[in-house]
């Protein structure tokens, strides 16, 4: 059973997603995203299997939850800096997101 402690690990921050792209040499349909985490963190890749619920064109300025502080994952040509947080859903994996706009770089808290 994970901890308290083991939750407080993990940096989850507000990113807003500036570009969006299909992920052709993914072994499962993705994307590769650049997301922006404000001056703190910067901007950041992440590939996300997303492609049931979202086209990339609705994917730009939309504002994501993603953990930032695990290492890096090569995924083919690919670095995936950051993990964004989603649901597994019926219709497919559903992003989560702040309620309302807040800053980027926001922590979860």
């Amino acid at each position: 059973m994970a901890t308290f402690e083991d939750f407080m690990k993990l940096d989850i921050r507000v990113g807003t997603i500036i570009e969006a792209k299909a992920f052709e040499k993914a072994n499962k349909p993705a994307y590769q995203l650049k997301i922006d985490f404000g001056n703190e963190i910067g901007i950041k890749k992440s590939s996300a299997q997303i492609t049931d619920v979202y086209k990339c064109e609705d994917l730009i300025n939309k504002q994501v939850l993603a953990v930032v502080n695990f290492p890096p994952r090569q995924i083919a040509d690919f670095m995936s800096e950051v993990l964004v947080l989603g649901t597994y859903s019926k219709q497919g994996v559903v992003l989560i997101k702040p309620d309302k706009q807040v800053e980027n770089g926001d922590r979860l808290g």
